[in-house]
């Protein structure tokens, strides 16, 4: 038999999935912490993780799911790595981190990126790039340059969170073309490295690591790496792609106009295209997707919201660590539109959909005598999902098609009100399929070690379990109550833009 393994690196938590290659089906899987990981914010919009942590979370879950499923690691014949993507990893010679990981939700950069979007031109960066450089992985590098010289003068190279896992367990420092992209060091109409923005930042080009293949052997287990694993010296790893791409492979979403959806820490729609699809306003992304190729490219358009999983997991704290399904059985007890309490979900960082402006999350319309603990549960999922759609909208202006969405059967869409309120919010048709980002990851490495012909060969195994259409009835209630949520989240957005306006008046 062989066996793949799959590596989900979170914010929240790392997951490995076995898979039967033959069959496809996931035989085992296991998470580690139980908690969630800890996201440092020394200063308010940072965002930081420890990569050792991921490393660490990465050994215990191996372990576990060794000691729950007593599988012959001689028989894995691949490894692939999924990763929360747009973060930076420091290294210097030696191999060492140089400090904390700055994740995805950091907010530190985004003066940087607007400089550069006006700087090197708008229209120039959204042709070259198909993106500002915004609050990305090449901004934060330049944070690092300007505010932390000491240690940018030690870096060796620098790594996305699941090039810092590969390099674990290979020894080898290298990324992917997509991986690139995610941290707009690419360019899309040069097929070459953004030399242009490294030069307007400053940046050392030797700092990027080696380019490998998302599909190919990119190294194998050293004796070091496999003995803290329990796995065998020399097993391949075949496979890296970030989180968002990893998920749209995971679901068969590999050709222009299929769409994958994700919820969990954060909120992602990913679509499909072969042409440069922009956002005028960058609002939303696009990066390479995992089965592009020079001669036929396929981008994955992004719109990500920061704040999903993540205000579900601080509700959770909130009314006294109940578990997720039992809150969502509260939330189904109150009515749509939650007797029009409204939850604006912003409060993880600079929103991309926001342009990044800051703002916070927002309780609207409570009532100490109407609203009880199942209207708040119900507001936020409602909330997220109207944020959501609110990015789909963009999406759609920009030229995507959203008919029907893929998603796995996780995190936020285990709950009943989230996905009625989803399908009947954004006019979509939902598939549900049986899979997730780990055992995405382990069908990346079959298909990366041979044991799949190509991406599209990799689904043995893959079952929808559930189809959900829009219904009339329930489109007009949720578009109701989406106009009263879109009408507060406007007004925040102008009392926002106004109290900026202000603060950079009196600084001037």
């Amino acid at each position: 038999m062989n066996y793949l393994l799959g590596y989900d690196i979170g914010s929240s938590s790392v997951k490995v999935a076995l898979l039967n290659a033959d069959t496809g089906k996931c035989l085992a899987s296991a998470t580690s912490p139980r908690q969630e990981m800890e996201i440092l914010a020394v200063q308010a919009g940072w965002a930081e993780q420890r990569p050792e942590r991921w490393w660490q979370e990465a050994i215990n879950a191996t372990q576990e799911l060794k000691a729950s499923y007593g599988f012959d690691a001689t028989q894995v014949a691949g490894i692939g790595i999924t990763y929360q993507m747009h973060g930076l990893v420091l290294m210097d010679k030696a191999g060492k981190v140089l400090r904390p990981a700055i994740i995805w939700c950091d907010s530190r950069a985004v003066d940087y990126g607007n400089a550069a979007f006006e700087a090197l031109g708008e229209e120039y960066c959204l042709q070259n790039f198909l993106n500002s450089p915004g609050n990305f992985t090449a901004s934060k590098l330049k944070w690092v340059h300007d505010n932390e010289p000491e240690v940018y003068a030690q870096i060796y190279k620098i790594q996305l969170p699941g090039d810092y896992i590969a390099f674990q367990m290979t020894g080898e420092l290298q990324t992917t073309v997509s991986g690139l992209s995610e941290g707009v060091f690419w360019n899309f109409r040069e097929q070459a490295v953004a030399q242009e923005l490294l030069d307007y930042y400053g940046l050392d080009h030797d700092l990027l690591p080696t380019l490998v293949d998302t599909f190919a052997e990119q190294g194998r287990l050293t004796p070091e790496a496999a003995q803290e694993l329990g796995l065998a010296p020399g097993t391949p790893v075949s496979y890296r792609a970030g989180d968002q791409p990893n998920n749209a492979f995971s679901l068969n979403v590999l050709q222009p106009g299929e769409i994958a959806a994700t919820a969990g820490t954060s909120g992602v729609v990913y679509g499909i295209s072969d042409q440069p699809v922009v956002d005028s306003r960058s609002r939303v992304n696009a990066f390479v997707h995992v089965n592009s190729q020079p001669d036929q490219p396929r981008n994955g358009m992004l719109m990500c919201m920061n704040g999903t999983g993540i205000l579900n997991s601080w509700l959770r704290k909130i009314v006294g660590e109940l578990p997720y399904d039992e809150m969502n059985r509260l939330a189904a007890q109150a009515p749509v539109g939650a007797e029009e309490l409204l939850f604006l979900p912003f409060g993880n960082g600079a929103e991309r959909i926001l342009e990044n402006e800051p703002t916070t999350a927002e309780l609207l319309g409570l009532s100490l005598t109407r609203h009880d603990r199942t209207h708040v549960l119900r507001a936020a999922q409602e909330g997220i999902v109207y944020a959501l759609n609110y990015g789909i909208d963009i999406m759609r202006a920009a030229g995507v098609q959203v008919h029907t969405v893929r998603a796995g059967n996780a995190n936020m869409f285990l709950s009943p009100v989230f996905r009625e309120a989803f399908v009947n919010t954004a006019n979509v048709t939902l598939e549900l399929f049986n899979t997730d980002a780990a055992q995405g990851a382990a069908r990346g490495a079959g298909v990366g070690v041979g044991l799949y012909a190509s991406p599209a060969d990799a689904f043995v195994g893959l079952e929808r379990i559930l189809t959900l259409a829009p219904t009339s009835e329930l489109q007009t209630q949720y578009q109701e109550a989406y106009a009263r949520w879109h009408q507060a989240l406007t007004q925040q957005i102008l009392s926002t833009s106004t109290i900026s306006h202000h603060v950079e008046q009196h600084a001037n």
